[in-house]
C-alpha cells in the first residue's frame, strides 16, 4: 500500500519514522511533498522515501496524510481541485487544526476522511491521538486508521465537535506542562539546588506522579490530599498556588487555545 504525505514537518516526520521503523510501510512506497528542497533531500537521505514533484502526485496514494498548516490549505485546494488526484479512492488523514471533515470531504469526495489531532510526544511514541471520523468511513477504515496512529501513541475516538477542545488540551497541553516543569525546576534553583539536579527532580516528580495516579487509579485531588499533611510544607506551597489563581489560569489557557483553534477553522 502506498502512503502519500503532503507537507512533512516535525509531526509528520515523527509519524513517518515510526511507521517505517515498525515495517508498516516500505520506503519505496512512500511519497512526500515539501516546500524546501533541502528538507526534501534530508527526508530522502534519512528514510529512503520518494520526494514527489507536486501535491497531485502524492494525493493518488491509497492513504494520504495531509500535514500542512491550516493557512496553506486553500493553496492545496486550488492545486488539487479538478485533478485526477481529487477523484482517487482511499483514505485521507488530516492533522490540520480547524479544517472540518465537511471541507475535507468536499476536496476528496471518494475518500474515507478522518480528522486527527496528535501531540508532540508522538515523536517518541508517547503521544495522545484523537480521531474524528467522516460519514463515509466504514468501521474497517476506522480500525485501520487507529492501528496507523498507534505507531505513535494512544488513540481515542472523539466527535468532531470535540476536536477544538482536544486541540486545546492535548495538542497545546505539552507546552503548558513544559512551562510548569520549567517553573518547578526554577523553584528548585531558587531553593538552592543546582540547575541539573533541580531539572532531574522536576522531571522525575512529574513522571512519577502520573505513573502513581494511573496505576492506583487515583483522582488528582486524592493524591494532593495524601501529600498535604496538616501545617506541613506542601499545604504551605499549595496555599501560594491557590492565592495565585493557578487553577483558573490553567483553565483559561485551555479555553484560549480552544478559541484560537476555532478561529483557524
Amino acid at each position: 500500500m502506498r502512503l502519500g504525505i503532503i507537507g512533512c514537518g516535525v509531526m509528520a516526520e515523527a509519524i513517518l519514522s515510526r511507521l517505517l521503523t515498525q515495517g508498516r510501510f516500505h520506503p519505496e512506497n512512500v511519497s512526500v511533498t515539501v516546500r524546501s528542497e533541502a528538507r526534501g533531500q534530508y527526508l530522502h537521505q534519512t528514510y529512503g522515501i520518494r520526494i514527489a514533484p507536486n501535491n497531485a502526485a502524492v494525493a493518488i496514494a491509497e492513504t494520504v496524510l495531509l500535514a500542512v498548516k491550516p493557512q496553506v490549505y486553500p493553496d492545496i485546494w486550488a492545486e488539487l481541485q479538478g485533478t485526477t488526484a481529487q477523484d482517487s479512492p482511499g483514505r485521507l488523514l488530516s492533522i490540520m487544526t480547524g479544517i472540518t471533515l465537511e471541507s475535507l470531504q468536499s476536496l476528496f469526495p471518494r475518500r474515507a476522511v478522518f480528522r486527527i489531532m496528535p501531540n508532540t510526544p508522538a515523536q517518541v511514541g508517547a503521544g495522545m491521538i484523537a480521531i474524528a471520523t467522516g460519514l463515509g468511513a466504514s468501521a474497517g477504515d476506522l480500525q485501520d486508521v487507529q492501528e496507523f496512529f498507534q505507531a505513535v501513541g494512544d488513540v481515542v475516538e472523539v466527535d468532531e465537535a470535540q476536536m477544538d477542545g482536544v486541540t486545546a488540551l492535548s495538542g497545546s497541553g505539552p507546552a503548558f506542562v513544559a512551562l510548569f516543569l520549567e517553573a518547578l525546576a526554577d523553584g528548585g534553583v531558587a531553593a538552592g539546588l543546582p540547575r541539573n539536579l533541580a531539572r532531574q527532580l522536576a522531571y522525575g516528580t512529574v513522571t512519577g506522579t502520573i505513573a502513581l495516579l494511573q496505576e492506583k487509579n487515583l483522582h488528582p485531588g486524592q493524591l494532593k490530599d495524601q501529600v498535604a499533611s496538616p501545617a506541613g510544607t506542601t499545604i504551605a506551597g499549595l496555599r501560594v498556588l491557590e492565592s495565585g489563581g493557578v487553577r483558573g489560569t490553567i483553565m483559561a489557557a485551555v479555553m484560549a487555545a480552544k478559541d484560537r483553534a476555532r478561529e483557524l477553522g
